[in-house]
């Protein structure tokens, strides 16, 4: 990965790096050991990881994309085959080979024990057109997570690669990603998908805040343009659906409870994001440490503490496991051996 300036991390431990691009590494916690030992801190008993946006492969060639992806699915596999207890990790494939995307994620699950796709928001296609992952020429990857009874994961980036705006002030972070989110949940929600894929599982990373505050504005659409939704699901059908989840992250008690009056307390996950800056980090500046927004939407009677649980914990499972009681069994027996 470093010798093709696909990826690394510098000696010192202190960037992440990517030809043209680094990022610091802002916590100890990127690390593995260092990891353990903040779970325990934070009495977190096991974590789901997801897989690393900077590999999702958009513009690399071939061959290099399938090693990128297979280095990170390998390393992925071995986290959770030497910590069962501890993780539950994610593989990732590149929709513009379909074909390829469905070996790996037979690989996968077949070979790997994995039950969690990672998916990006948007990815490029072989001819360098930038598409919505819930494009109907990805049915095949849905039918395999179908088939599979797989949790998925859909998180955005690389949104700087076809926004034409200047990267600056972390527009993309801050801004575009939730917009990505909100795109992603337009087009699986239009298609119908949730119920199309009864045993596909959908998460939407960031609380799919733009989406919540958004779903007025696509029902006056559909509503009021029916014929640009011709043969399309309506957006209310998809409200509060048992397949579609979405995390806590979006920052804010307000927010969270715009999340939870639209979709209901079910349907939403502990979202940590660590060890990002944006994610749930102990931090002075930020005021923050894991499950603060769900302490204070306690506090301020938006959930209450039966529901503070489940979103830490029976949520996730559901997400994970669905309605397979053997699936649900078997994660519990990892977690708790």
């Amino acid at each position: 990965m470093k010798d093709k300036e696909i990826f690394w991390v510098d000696k010192d431990r202190k960037f992440m790096l990517q030809k043209d691009w680094n990022r610091p590494i802002t916590d100890s916690s990127f690390f593995l050991d260092e990891k353990l030992a903040w779970m325990e801190r934070f009495n977190i008993d096991h974590a789901v990881v997801l897989n690393l946006s900077q590999l999702y492969g958009n513009g690399l060639r071939v061959e290099e994309m399938k090693q990128a992806l297979r280095f990170q699915n390998d390393f992925n596999a071995k986290v959770q085959r030497e910590n069962p207890s501890k993780f539950t990790c994610g593989f990732v494939v590149h929709p513009g080979f379909v074909q390829g995307a469905c070996w790996e994620i037979k690989r996968c699950v077949e070979e790997l024990g994995m039950q969690l796709l990672c998916l990006p928001t948007h990815y490029m296609d072989t001819i360098g057109t930038w598409r919505c992952i819930f494009d109907e020429e990805n049915e095949p990857i849905f039918e395999l997570a179908n088939k599979y009874n797989l949790a998925v994961e859909i998180h955005p980036y690389d949104g700087e690669k076809f926004i034409k705006l200047e990267n600056t002030s972390w527009r993309f972070h801050l801004i575009w990603m939730l917009a990505q989110c909100a795109d992603a949940y337009h087009f699986l929600t239009l298609n119908g998908y949730q119920d199309k894929y009864p045993n596909m599982r959908t998460c939407f990373a960031h609380g799919g805040q733009l989406a919540q505050i958004n779903l007025g504005r696509r029902i006056q659409g559909f509503d009021g343009r029916p014929d640009l939704f011709e043969g399309k699901s309506h957006p209310r059908k998809a409200v509060g659906h048992k397949n579609i989840f979405f995390d806590t992250l979006v920052h804010d008690t307000g927010g969270l409870e715009l999340l939870i009056r639209n979709q209901g307390s079910k349907q939403v996950l502990m979202g940590l994001d660590d060890p990002y800056p944006l994610g749930e980090m102990e931090s002075e500046k930020q005021s923050s440490y894991p499950g603060k927004i769900l302490d204070l939407a306690v506090e301020r009677k938006i959930i209450n503490e039966t529901e503070r649980d489940a979103i830490w914990e029976d949520n996730v499972i559901k997400w994970l496991c669905g309605d397979d009681e053997e699936a649900k069994q078997k994660l519990v027996n990892r977690i708790l051996p």
